[in-house]
């Protein structure tokens, strides 16, 4: 099956007129991404069709790359180095550093942390969700890139306890 401009862009206004601030579709070899708000970084080079900034209602916009769909392989495991504490994600969402735009992160590298400290947020469907430490000592590793996609049980921070 193969999808036309129309067939895209007809998509795309499904999308804009929705809820969803994130929407992913693999047809054959053809992967559409589509973010409401941050563009999301695509590895591979656009393929045939690629709209780039579709208007929304409001003052966001849409960016949409179309890649070929890349076989699912196992995430590389990240190596936690002995004596280190890894600060895993609770949940799979979009990953932020810092409680708004413009404000510092939670934590830097080099920095003490408490238990019950905040490190990042974890977004879901519109709803931020604190992400703490659950150890105390010191940011030796910042794992995760502010806007990134993250996994239940991904490694965000790591962590010399103290």
């Amino acid at each position: 099956m193969e999808l036309s401009e129309d067939d895209v862009l007809h998509i795309l206004k499904l999308i804009d007129e929705s809820k969803f601030d994130y929407f992913q579709l693999e047809v054959g070899e053809l992967k559409i991404t589509v973010s409401k708000g941050d563009p999301i970084p695509i590895s591979a080079s656009p393929q045939n069709v690629a709209v780039s900034q579709a208007s929304a209602p409001a003052p966001q916009t849409a960016s949409v790359a179309a890649a070929p769909a890349q076989k699912k392989e196992a995430p590389k495991p990240v190596v936690i180095p002995e004596g280190m504490v890894p600060i895993k994600s609770p949940m799979v969402g979009v990953f932020y550093v810092a409680p708004e735009p413009g404000k510092p992160p939670f934590v830097t590298v080099n920095g003490p942390v408490k238990a019950d400290s905040t490190v990042g947020l974890i977004e879901v469907m519109k709803v931020f969700n604190a992400v703490s430490a659950g150890v105390d000592g010191i940011v030796t590793e910042v794992l995760a890139q502010n806007g990134q996609l993250v996994e239940y049980g991904q490694p965000l921070f790591l962590v010399k306890p103290s």
